[in-house]
């Protein structure tokens, strides 16, 4: 696997390859603009300019991959906030497409007081927009549905929900999985042992199909399996553990895919001084893979 983190962009998109490159990362992931803003400064041709030529630079880091905002909700019954929230998650494919980032990652979002059937129609309905305006402005964009700890009315919890969108808007090549394993674990799919994870994995592929996995969020978890909680933990001080990240490290059915980190990003040691924890938990998912 081609393991790395979610890295900064400030100063710039181009600037997180450096960054990238001192945490250690054979792969990242993005925000290609404020996750917790609606508006996005236009990319300017320096911008692209800039980001492809640090690309080529760090050509060693790829592929990148972009997380979309948190603000995005396409499950949403409010027809305003729906076509907010589409446009938004239009506009961020569309940067893809210009900085030939292949692949981007967004919460299928919450039905809040409507239905799960209202909200999973809702997101097929964009998506099979998204897929038909963006066809010649990010033609080579994968556009990933994440996996959900199923939080409220929070939808993409379940394998089955998941493929239930991705049947109603494809089929389509551009359309796949981030398997994010904070996510499964907390919406109540086992991945500790091998033969829990071997049994989840067997359940996704009957489900959706292992093909639509296109990469990975690698995060433990602070609660327990199936509590439904979002919260990240470093690798292997969480309820998943080190043996469950090394059943994903070691199957050869993932290599060459991405995984990247989303975890806390620093910590003090006993002087004080801050640690670097993306290069901690990066140390230890290659320590875990078998020679």
């Amino acid at each position: 696997m081609r393991l790395g983190a979610q890295m900064s962009t400030a100063g710039g998109t181009y600037t997180a390859f450096k960054r990238g490159e001192e945490a250690g990362c054979e792969t990242m992931l993005i925000f290609t603009k404020s996750n917790r803003q609606w508006q996005a400064k236009p990319l300017t041709d320096k911008d692209v300019s800039q980001f492809k030529e640090a690309a080529e630079e760090y050509s060693h880091i790829h592929p990148v991959a972009v997380h979309a905002s948190y603000l995005i909700n396409v499950a949403s019954p409010d027809e305003a906030l729906w076509e907010k929230s589409y446009e938004a998650l239009k506009i961020e494919v569309e940067r893809c497409g210009q900085l030939s980032i292949p692949l981007i990652t967004f919460h299928p979002g919450s039905y809040v007081d409507s239905s799960e059937e209202a909200g999973l129609h809702n997101i097929m309905r964009a998506l099979k927009r998204l897929l038909e305006e963006t066809e010649e402005s990010a033609p080579g964009v994968t556009i990933c549905l994440e996996t959900m700890a199923g939080q409220g009315t929070n939808l993409g919890r379940t394998f089955e929900q998941l493929a239930q969108v991705l049947d109603g808007a494809g089929p389509d090549e551009r359309l796949g999985v981030c398997f994010d394993t904070c996510h499964v674990f907390s919406a109540g799919y086992d991945i500790r042992t091998p033969e829990a994870y071997a049994a989840t994995m067997k359940e996704f592929d009957k489900v959706i199909g292992l093909e639509r996995v296109k990469f990975f969020h690698f995060n433990d978890s602070k609660y327990d399996l199936g509590e439904n909680k979002d919260r990240h933990e470093h690798i292997g001080r969480g309820f998943i553990g080190e043996e469950g990240f090394a059943n994903f490290v070691n199957d050869s059915r993932w290599a060459g895919h991405a995984a990247h980190l989303e975890t806390p990003k620093t910590e003090k040691d006993e002087d004080g001084n801050e640690i670097d924890m993306d290069q901690v938990n990066l140390e230890k998912l290659r320590s875990l893979v078998k020679k």
